[in-house]
């Protein structure tokens, strides 16, 4: 009987482990992806970085992004906590249309997205805001300032992308930890607000 006791009090006295909610940072090639996860990631970042080389040459699209050296060919990984009851898991995608498939597999289990948008080249992240209305994930667009500049406000890029009034659209510099986590504020407030609704 003692025994019971005991280990009732110790179930009681352990705290439950947090709720985990996967989120994906996806978009175009070279709009910033590893960068963002890099930067707000509390953890050291899982990177599948590999060096651009001559055999990508006229597959790889670099016009804009010159100075670009690596790419990422699987995903990158990175964790957030948010509260004692609240992890977030980020898995950033590869953006170039070759490594599209792995898309797939990623958003399984997925809760919401962000889609990180380069104004410089807004086309590349057209295939992206595709991907998660298609599949109703909800998601937010992050517009990355390059040289920490944007542009365009974000009613501007609202309009280009044809984006429904319900979908955040939030300035960030993906360089920067508070920039990134405030895209994450956003992502956390429309998951609630849709939880709330249904």
């Amino acid at each position: 009987m003692a025994g019971s006791e005991t280990r009732l009090r110790e179930t009681a006295e352990t705290p439950a482990p947090p709720d985990t909610v996967k989120i994906l940072i996806a978009g175009g090639f070279g709009v910033g992806k590893t960068t963002m996860v890099s930067s707000v990631s509390e953890i050291k970042p899982l990177r599948t970085e590999e060096p651009l080389t001559v055999a990508g040459l006229g597959v790889d699209d670099l016009a804009g992004i010159e100075q670009k050296r690596a790419t990422t060919v699987a995903m990158d990984f990175g964790r957030i906590t948010i509260s004692d009851e609240l992890v977030l898991y980020l898995f950033g995608t590869p953006g170039q249309q070759r490594f599209w498939f792995m898309w797939n597999d990623l958003a399984v289990g997925a809760l919401g997205a962000v889609v990180l948008i380069d104004v410089r080249r807004p086309e590349s992240s057209f295939a992206a805001v595709d991907f998660f209305e298609r599949r109703r994930i909800p998601f937010v667009v992050a517009v990355n300032g390059f040289d920490g500049r944007h542009p365009y406000p974000a009613e501007d890029i609202r309009e280009s992308l044809a984006l429904p009034e319900h979908v955040p659209v939030v300035l960030c510099d993906a360089r920067r930890r508070d920039s990134s986590r405030d895209v994450l504020i956003a992502l956390m407030d429309l998951l609630i607000a849709a939880a709330v609704d249904d």
